[in-house]
């Protein structure tokens, strides 16, 4: 059975699991969920992401939610397309190295990319109030934290090294949306975090589904 995809179109977890399903050239049928409508809330969905959140996966009977984990279970399982190297290495250093930058996107950026586009986009979405004292703290912050992007890819093409990795890929959501929020952050802070923040932007599989997750049959 195809693998099905269940989330919101538009939803940054969900595209961060589409952008890698595409990556590795892995057919699935999406599933678009009604969020507005609370199919998210639902006792059907609740049985397989208690946390009604999306997206979740259903590989052939086997379930499996949270965006990140996902991204994982699929380059553990499908081998790498021919000409490009596996998105999680496989030697103990190559891995080391891996978990670390998957940390600095989960600790370092997404924290402060989030309620940035939260308050700028997001709420604004659904005519909520907006906090500007959030927002200016986050930007405050992440500014910072890039610095210590800046320096890291100032010695290297990627994260990790000279070859892109999951952890590369999980920072395209919030940081294609922080334009959006009124912050140029990630084209103006060095040359060394826009030249990779503009090489990750121009990968075939985010221009996939940077606007909308999709079923994909064939690539």
């Amino acid at each position: 059975m195809v693998l099905k995809l269940y989330g919101m179109p538009v939803s940054t977890c969900t595209r961060r699991v589409a952008t890698v399903l595409v990556e590795y050239k892995v057919p699935f049928e999406f599933v678009s969920i009604d969020v507005a409508k609370g199919e998210h809330k639902s006792a059907a969905y609740l049985q397989n992401q208690p946390f009604g959140q999306v997206p979740y996966i259903d590989d052939d009977g086997f379930i499996l939610f949270e965006s990140r984990a996902i991204c994982r279970y699929i380059v553990d399982k499908y081998p790498a397309p021919a000409g490009t190297t596996p998105l999680v290495p496989s030697d103990i250093k190559g891995k080391a190295l891996f978990e670390q930058a998957a940390s600095i996107e989960y600790s370092d950026f997404e924290p402060y990319a989030y309620p940035t586009v939260r308050e700028k986009v997001f709420k604004p979405m659904r005519n909520l109030p907006t906090d500007k004292a959030v927002y200016d703290s986050s930007i405050e912050t992440l500014d910072a934290k890039l610095a210590g992007y800046e320096a890291i890819l100032g010695k290297q093409k990627y994260l990790a090294g000279n070859e892109i990795i999951l952890a590369d890929l999980f920072h395209l959501p919030y940081a294609t949306l922080l334009a959006k929020a009124g912050s140029d952050l990630m084209t103006t802070k060095g040359p060394n975090v826009t030249r990779w923040y503009n090489e990750l932007c121009e990968r075939p599989s985010w221009n996939a589904v940077k606007d909308g997750a999709k079923s994909f049959s064939s690539y």
